[in-house]
């Protein structure tokens, strides 16, 4: 339903209205009306069936929801429509007073909030008003940043024709040329510290300091949020390039002051020469790429140049992602569930959801060989969004067949911490599959944490606000401690079966272990040994006070059908012995 209302000297809106009762709906636009500050183009949408699809395709400059229309949760349906609606302002309409409703209200996302029972067209119009002003301002404010940065930098298209035209001299010439691309590391910490303007400002005085070391023939661009290609031309060996590498790395290695501050980065170089990597631009960016992430290997700035040998790997790892992709729409994904046995009651508390690929031609693939290929390609994204869906799906059925409180839980890549819509995505996810969230638990390793800690613990909290509970993966394999991680809403740490497998073979593996379930306890946090094979190291976690274990001792991942099976059996044995 539309209603446009046409005033001179008038600021035009699009308005989006939620709320499922009509004659609140005329009651808003009534008063709407009266504002003559205010020319309107309304929508409403009475129906929750409708709203996801109008707020993810349809434009509008606000959104006015009535609180009134949620599901289950005011706070998730809020923080919903402030991501899905792509920042899109929200100004929240509930019957607290808003003393009390404002603070929950921009916790949450929106821009403001009104109590009903006191509005008037004249507050209602200037909410709407003050909120349609503040998004511009944002998007002028990022519109002339944007504008600066291009007339900073080469554009893509004409990067590449630059590209191209390099190659045609190298070869008319019978010359070399060298790419670089470089990716400045941990860059998103610096935008989450000090904010994405002083971001920007920092790529601004880094470029230029990057041209002062280059010569006039030599093209800079930025071709990502934290990355730049550069040409060289006229190479005549490796050494050539090697030392402009070490004064462009010299250059990146000196701080950067912003906004008083100084700033130290380190960055990540690939490069790929002409003719030896490629002669195109498209294959000669692709090698340079894959030179990089095997810079990343190294600690600090480094760089690495693209060989035949990363060729030969590329165009294995390649094969595998593009089969990787083909697997995934062609339905060849499959989750596999590993019981979780709780050690006091020996009932099945959860499952463990794993993934497994059913290769037309290989047969089943392990995950060790496919996981690495999928978070190096980044398809790793879209497989955890999928992975998740299945899970949910299952944990609605396993609640129907009378499992109503068994966990599952899933696994998130650090790569997923990479998508700034993750959590958009999970929220739009556990929406429709209308689950009881505290029983999904997400299992996350600690290099996902500690990779970006400022990032990572924003993440968790707003999916912890769902009642989505946490676990560490594999503890006790990395280098952080379990002090470090009593700031993230983490309930449940997960022994490595590494250690749990030497138990009765090394001493050091059985003080370990009661430290972790010790230190674990004592921050509140339940304790999972993974691994468990023998009916030794099931007794010594016994007797360690351990919570759950899982393991071959117990069972196998299986699939769906037979762990329905495994469940159906345990309850049988479980009567016999009553």
């Amino acid at each position: 339903m539309n209603d446009t209302e046409d005033a001179w000297n008038a600021t035009s809106i699009r308005l989006l209205i939620l709320t499922p009762e009509l004659q609140d709906y005329l009651w808003y636009r009534h008063m709407l009306h009266q504002n003559p500050e205010l020319r309107l183009d309304i929508t409403w949408c009475p129906d929750l069936a409708d709203c996801e699809d109008l707020v993810a395709n349809t434009q509008f400059d606000v959104v006015l929801w009535d609180s009134i229309m949620f599901v289950s949760s005011q706070a998730v349906f809020l923080q919903y429509l402030s991501v899905a609606g792509d920042e899109r302002p929200v100004v929240a309409l509930g019957a607290e007073p808003e003393n009390i409703g404002l603070p929950l209200a921009r916790v949450n996302g929106a821009v403001d909030y009104l109590t009903k029972g006191r509005l008037d067209p004249w507050n209602l119009g200037r909410a709407l008003l003050c909120a349609l002003f503040r998004q511009r301002v944002h998007e002028t404010t990022q519109g002339q940043l944007g504008r600066d940065m291009a007339g900073s930098f080469i554009n893509r298209d004409l990067f590449f024709d630059r590209l191209q035209q390099a190659i045609h001299r190298a070869e008319r010439h019978d010359q070399r040329l060298a790419l670089l691309h470089i990716n400045l590391d941990e860059f998103r910490a610096v935008n989450d510290s000090l904010g994405y303007q002083a971001g920007d400002q920092l790529i601004l005085k880094l470029a230029e300091r990057l041209r002062q070391n280059l010569r006039r023939v030599d093209s800079l661009m930025r071709i990502g949020g934290d990355e730049f290609a550069i040409i060289i031309e006229r190479v005549e060996n490796s050494l050539d390039v090697t030392q402009i590498i070490r004064k462009l790395v010299s250059a990146m290695n000196n701080p950067v002051v912003i906004d008083g501050k100084s700033v130290v980065l380190s960055a990540s170089v690939g490069i790929s020469t002409y003719p030896e990597a490629g002669n195109t631009p498209e294959l000669l960016l692709r090698q340079a790429n894959r030179a990089m992430f095997e810079a990343k290997r190294d600690a600090g700035t480094s760089y690495r140049f693209y060989n035949q040998q990363l060729h030969l790997t590329v165009g294995r790892q390649l094969t595998l992602e593009a089969d990787l992709r083909n697997a995934l729409r062609g339905r060849q994904l499959e989750l596999y569930y590993q019981p979780r046995i709780d050690l006091v009651s020996e009932e099945v508390r959860g499952v463990e959801c794993l993934l497994r690929w059913n290769h037309p031609e290989r047969g089943l693939v392990g995950p060790d060989e496919f996981i690495p290929a999928a978070e190096r390609s980044g398809l790793i994204v879209p497989i955890g969004y999928w992975v998740l869906e299945q899970a949910c799906d299952r944990l609605r059925e396993a609640s129907s067949l009378g499992y109503p409180g068994m966990v599952f839980a899933v696994n998130l890549s650090f790569r997923q911490f990479h998508d700034r819509k993750m959590t958009e995505t999970i929220f739009r996810i556990i929406y429709n599959a209308s689950i009881d969230t505290s029983l999904l638990e997400l299992e996350l390793t600690e290099s996902a944490m500690m990779h970006d800690p400022d990032y990572a613990q924003r993440c968790l909290r707003e999916l912890n606000q769902l009642g989505i509970s946490f676990a560490l993966d594999d503890f006790g394999t990395g280098f952080s401690s379990l002090s470090n991680l009593q700031h993230l809403p983490i309930s449940l740490v997960k022994i490595d079966k590494s250690f749990v497998q030497r138990l009765g073979q090394s001493g050091d593996a059985e003080h370990i272990i009661r430290a972790i379930i010790s230190l674990a306890h004592s921050l509140q946090m339940s304790v999972v040994a993974e691994g468990v094979e023998t009916e030794g190291q099931l007794d010594f976690l016994r007797q360690q006070h351990c919570d759950e274990v899982q393991g071959y001792y117990y069972a196998k991942p299986m699939p769906w059908n037979e762990l329905l099976e495994f469940l159906e059996a345990r309850n049988n044995l479980a009567c016999l012995g009553q």
